[in-house]
C-alpha cells in the first residue's frame, strides 16, 4: 500500500472513506470505532456532521460519557438546563445521562468528532428534532 492510498478497513483500522454514512435528516454520522465494527473496542468513535439550521434530537448516552470536538462550523448545544455556542476548536464533555443536542447556526454544516467512553454506546432520544411540531 502506497503512503497516498487511504487504509483497508480493518479490526485495527478504520477509514473515513472506506465506511458508509448513516444519512439523517438532520445531518449524517461516521462509525469509524465500536464494538460492532471492531470487536473488543472500548470506546466509541466518529463523525457528525449537522446541515445548518439542523438539529439532532433531544437525547441522552445512560451508559457513557460523550466528547464533542468542533472541526468546522458554529453550532448551539444544549447540555442539560444550560445552551452553550460552540465554534471549530472547541470540545464539549456530556456527561452520562444528561440530556443534549446541537443545532448547527453557521452557514455551512456543522463537523464535529464525536467520542464515548464506551464501545457500546447506547443512546435514547427524547424528541424527533427539527421534526417536532
Amino acid at each position: 500500500m502506497s503512503d497516498n492510498q487511504p487504509p483497508e478497513t480493518s479490526d485495527a483500522v478504520r477509514s473515513v472513506h472506506n465506511v458508509a454514512q448513516v444519512a439523517l435528516e438532520w445531518g449524517n454520522l461516521v462509525w469509524l470505532v465500536g464494538s460492532d465494527d471492531m470487536p473488543g473496542a472500548q470506546q466509541t468513535f466518529g463523525v457528525v456532521t449537522v446541515h445548518p439550521g439542523k438539529r439532532n434530537p433531544l437525547h441522552r448516552h445512560p451508559n457513557c460519557e460523550e466528547l464533542l470536538y468542533v472541526l468546522e462550523g458554529e453550532a448551539d448545544h444544549l447540555l442539560g438546563d444550560e445552551m452553550y455556542r460552540l465554534k471549530a476548536g472547541d470540545v464539549i464533555r456530556i456527561p452520562q445521562g444528561v440530556p443534549h443536542w446541537a443545532r448547527a447556526t453557521s452557514d455551512s454544516p456543522v463537523v464535529a468528532i464525536i467520542s464515548f467512553s464506551s464501545g457500546d454506546r447506547q443512546t435514547e432520544n427524547l424528541d424527533s428534532g427539527d421534526d417536532i411540531a
